[in-house]
């Protein structure tokens, strides 16, 4: 069983790596559910990790419908992410009717290649999961990330279920939202997937001692007195629970 890790900086890439996750998928602005990451990060994190880096290609935050020239703006970035290194992207477009864009998502996968590309959790927000499935199968992405269109992970357990017995191995499916140690085995258990999904972040306090009070950057309230940070025994806690499962479905 795989995990991939979701990041936003290089020093949570190392701690990734360190954990024992087999890939990272590299994101800014996780606030947002993630955009493109910039070209100097992309470098760092390839500069620093060994095993695989997947770049989230997303140019804003909001819905998955884009314009033509949102569109070309993301195959550019597919391009730059190839020439810096990574694995592979991440990736999601719908039409306006909330069904999967087949066509020009099919027309990224191939400009991506020989790179992976997953497709994202903008399936979560379409009109019907196992059709979604094989819209994505006929796009030739190599894998789907999903939460089984629920907030999370352990409440979208029967309709990942569902979609796994929908792709019959034509595509991976990735169970992602919400994923911790403590819930990961039950997840894994009612959904047959095999590759996991994970922030495995912790909230920590900025080292700044001044803090301005009455003014903020952006829309959340203390947001620039907050860090967050994968933690390498995080991601470990993770794996152990996922080996654990491994070791009880063997047989005797």
């Amino acid at each position: 069983m795989d995990l991939e890790v979701c990041i936003d900086s290089v020093e949570s890439a190392v701690s990734a790596e360190r954990g024992g996750a087999k890939r990272v998928e590299l994101c800014s602005d996780l606030l947002e559910g993630g955009i493109t990451p910039g070209a100097g990060l992309i470098a760092s994190v390839r500069r620093h990790i060994a095993i695989g880096l997947y770049v989230m290609i997303r140019p804003r935050g909001g819905d998955f419908c884009y314009t033509d020239l949102e569109f070309e703006v993301m195959q550019a970035e597919i391009a730059h992410a190839r020439d810096l290194g990574a694995d592979g992207v991440v990736l999601g477009l719908l039409d306006e009717q909330g069904h999967v864009d087949v066509d020009r998502t099919h027309k990224l996968v191939e400009l991506a290649c020989p790179l992976n590309v997953t497709f994202h959790r903008a399936i979560d927000m379409t009109t019907d999961l196992p059709a979604a499935v094989h819209d994505v199968i006929a796009t030739g992405a190599n894998r789907l990330l999903t939460s089984g269109g629920a907030p999370s992970a352990l409440r979208g357990m029967e309709e990942i279920a569902r979609m796994v017995q929908a792709a019959r191995g034509r595509v991976a499916i990735m169970a992602g939202g919400g994923i911790t140690a403590e819930n990961i085995a039950a997840i894994a258990h009612g959904t047959g997937a095999t590759e996991f999904h994970s922030s495995a972040r912790t909230a920590f306090p900025s080292p700044v001692r001044f803090r301005k009070q009455g003014l903020a950057m952006g829309d959340l309230r203390d947001r620039e007195y907050r860090r967050f940070t994968v933690r390498e025994q995080s991601v470990r806690a993770l794996l152990v629970a996922l080996h654990k499962l491994t070791r009880e479905s063997q047989p005797a």
